[in-house]
């Protein structure tokens, strides 16, 4: 177990945490949510012990190990992979290098034989002796294969480094385990096997993650850090989000009686209990679940960004035709004759793994780029927005105010309007004069869906929409997708967001497209669609 007693935390004037306690039992997945800065990474470094509380403690069960996923992808460039996730455990490679050295000794005394057999013993003890075929087990799981093994770290992609080092967080069956976004870099089969491993996980797991479909799975509580104080609370991310909206509206509610508000609940959590039992952590959950009173549930302090998205004409049937398209870029094909037509209405999640491929795709579609064979044709009803993956270009050097910057793509200038625009995006009274060039890259991807909005296209092009967002941006965004009343393409690797918004997916693949009329979680779990992809990409 793992608990904060008044833990406090002051940089300078500004305090992120006061008075902070708070308990992390075994058995449970606790997922640390908050806005962005609200201090998710740096709570968990107070608990890693990196950062010294200003007041207050910290405090582990004696004899508890602690593991924490590290982000320093250098640390270990000197050393083979294989033992890099090893080093997970420090005392057992403490206990390998002591034993060794002993062995190596060509005047083996008495003492070094006693202390060799304590060695052996502790070495024992830890599973010393499965070490690395335990090692390679999770490395096999998040997509490493034996070829990497025994290389040194420094000859690895970055992207691998990443799976090396929560290879390594995980290995030697830690007491607490500490995790910061550890979804980032990983596939969906990587993903899908994190999951699982830490559903069977029976110690203490503290995540911070934006990775919503991820904190469904695992959680079994939620840790709100909010204005400086840190609530606990039962169930997984959407249930939070959602009991935290009916505790709004219940609230406001002063009429009702407590016992219909009591029903209410119950009806809530009884939908909810049915919903969650596809998760991993489905059993555990419903225990408390069970247990949980009106007093429990708390409107949040949260703030969400309006979002809504409504199109100034309606598109006639003939909406887009793509025909054989195909480009290459430094020498690698992107896409290979590219062909499909999309109708009024449809939500189209492009996927695959190749990301140059289809921000290509989009920016042929939006005139940015030339295709080098094959052509394509918009219905003359149609208004296309688009949201690209870089927009460095919108912002770079741009000295107007956030409002000025705005006013440029208003149908209306009015000051008044473009600002009250703008609070709706949160960027409110002080906010709304930054200067373009300064803001984060949140804010950016926030100003763009303003300027998205404001354009009332009745098609709208989206390439990672939630990179840089917030969870209540992420969530605000993936609301009002589902309410928009036009055509959406777009590119996610936020498994909810594809699940929740498409109902068509179109993979690019080395040997052109995969096009079906699905949801993402059927694309996914369909064995013949999955064992015609693998001929696509050219696996036996």
């Amino acid at each position: 177990m793992i608990s904060t007693s008044g833990v406090t935390l002051q940089f300078g004037k500004r305090v992120l945490f006061k008075d902070v306690s708070i308990k992390f039992t075994p058995g449970n997945c606790y997922g640390v949510i908050g806005a962005n800065g609200a201090g998710k990474s740096t709570f968990l470094k107070l608990l890693s012990g990196d950062i010294e509380p200003t007041k207050g403690s910290i405090d582990i069960t004696p004899g508890e190990r602690m593991s924490v996923l590290k982000q320093d992808h250098y640390a270990y460039d000197e050393y083979e992979v294989l033992r890099t996730v090893i080093m997970g455990n420090q005392h057992l490679v403490d206990i390998m290098d002591e034993k060794d050295a002993i062995y190596a000794k060509p005047d083996f005394s008495d003492e070094d034989g006693i202390r060799a057999g304590e060695l052996e013993a502790e070495f024992a003890e830890l599973n010393g002796w499965d070490a690395e075929s335990d090692a390679a087990k999770l490395l096999n799981g998040l997509g490493i294969g034996e070829e990497y093994h025994y290389q040194k770290m420094s000859e690895l992609d970055p992207a691998l480094k990443v799976r090396v080092l929560l290879a390594q967080a995980l290995f030697g069956n830690p007491d607490i385990l500490l995790l910061d976004e550890p979804t980032n870099h990983l596939d969906l089969a990587s993903i899908n096997w994190l999951e699982d491993f830490l559903a069977g996980f029976e110690n203490t797991v503290i995540v911070v993650s934006h990775d919503r479909h991820f904190l469904n799975q695992v959680c079994t509580h939620i840790a709100d850090v909010d204005f400086g104080k840190i609530q606990l609370y039962v169930g997984n991310y959407d249930f939070w989000y959602h009991s935290s909206q009916l505790a709004l509206q219940l609230a406001k509610d002063a009429n009702k009686k407590k016992e219909e508000k009591i029903k209410e609940l119950q009806t809530f959590i009884a939908r909810f209990a049915a919903n969650a039992s596809k998760s991993k952590q489905a059993t555990s959950r419903k225990k408390l679940l069970d247990k949980i009173t009106l007093e429990d549930i708390k409107p949040s302090s949260r703030r969400y960004p309006y979002i809504a998205f409504t199109p100034d004409r309606e598109a006639g049937d003939q909406l887009l035709l793509v025909e054989g398209i195909s480009k290459t870029i430094d020498g690698e094909k992107v896409l290979n004759n590219v062909s499909f037509t999309v109708k009024k209405g449809e939500k189209i999640a492009f996927t695959g793994p190749n990301s140059a491929g289809k921000t290509a795709l989009f920016q042929i579609l939006m005139g940015e780029m030339e295709p080098d064979e094959g052509s394509f044709k918009w219905g003359v009803t149609t208004t296309q927005a688009y949201l690209p993956n870089d927009n460095t270009q919108y912002f770079e050097g741009c000295e107007l105010s956030l409002t000025d910057w705005l006013r440029q793509y208003s149908k209306d200038p009015d000051e008044s309007f473009v600002r009250g625009f703008l609070g709706r995006m949160l960027f409110s009274g002080e906010e709304s004069l930054k200067k373009a060039s300064v803001i984060s890259g949140g804010e950016k991807v926030r100003c763009m869906l303003s300027k998205m909005m404001l354009s009332g296209a009745n098609v709208l092009l989206m390439d990672e929409p939630t990179n840089h967002l917030d969870l209540e941006s992420i969530t605000a965004l993936n609301d009002g997708l589902i309410a928009f009343k036009g055509t959406l393409l777009f590119v996610s690797h936020d498994h909810q967001f594809v699940q929740t918004i498409a109902d068509r997916i179109i993979e690019l693949t080395p040997e052109g497209v995969f096009d079906k009329l699905t949801s993402y979680d059927d694309f996914l779990a369909d064995e013949e669609v999955q064992a015609r992809l693998a001929k696509m990409y050219g696996a036996e």
